[in-house]
């Protein structure tokens, strides 16, 4: 074993799961942002956490509008996945600028997108300050998705998007 720069870290405990946030703005506006700094922490109830940086659109929004969706894109979303990953919603309408259509949610006000494989829709609860970011902890209070999808997408090294499916297939070759 050897030290490694935090980077080469990152890099090497790559893949991580791309999903897609979208929240609400202060004008009701929906926003979409990659992520993959999330995890469950509880089954019952069933919670999820995020991790948002504090100079992001999304921050912003999640202290306005203490609701989001989280999303799973699937296979064939990747390109648009990855401009909202590259883009700040401050300037950019990502539902306009993208291919994504946003489906009306069953519990919560964002919307979720179309073709997802899955989408968790979830309320915040709490929240902690961690450095330059603020871990959201919030209960799932609703879930729905596109069950035929089971291929979705990960991110490689922060770089590059690949997609491995719930049936373990990989497909490593996806335009972004």
């Amino acid at each position: 074993m050897k030290e490694l720069e935090k980077q080469k870290a990152f890099e090497l405990a790559s893949p991580y799961p791309y999903v897609l946030i979208v929240t609400l703005d202060k004008r009701e506006r929906p926003n979409i942002m990659g992520l993959s700094w999330w995890m469950f922490t509880s089954w019952s109830p069933l919670m999820i956490a995020v991790s948002v940086g504090h100079q992001r659109y999304s921050h912003e929004c999640l202290e306005h509008h203490r609701e989001f969706v989280l999303c799973f894109p699937s296979e064939g979303q990747e390109k648009d996945a990855w401009t909202c990953g590259t883009k700040s919603g401050r300037v950019t309408d990502k539902f306009k600028d993208t291919g994504f259509k946003a489906v009306h949610s069953k519990a919560v006000k964002p919307p979720a997108i179309d073709g997802s494989t899955v989408s968790f829709e979830c309320k915040v609860v709490d929240q902690v300050e961690t450095g330059d970011h603020t871990v959201y902890i919030a209960e799932v209070v609703a879930i729905q998705g596109s069950p035929e999808k089971v291929m979705h997408l990960y991110s490689i090294h922060y770089a590059k998007l690949i997609s491995i499916g719930s049936n373990g297939k990989i497909k490593m070759d996806l335009k972004c």
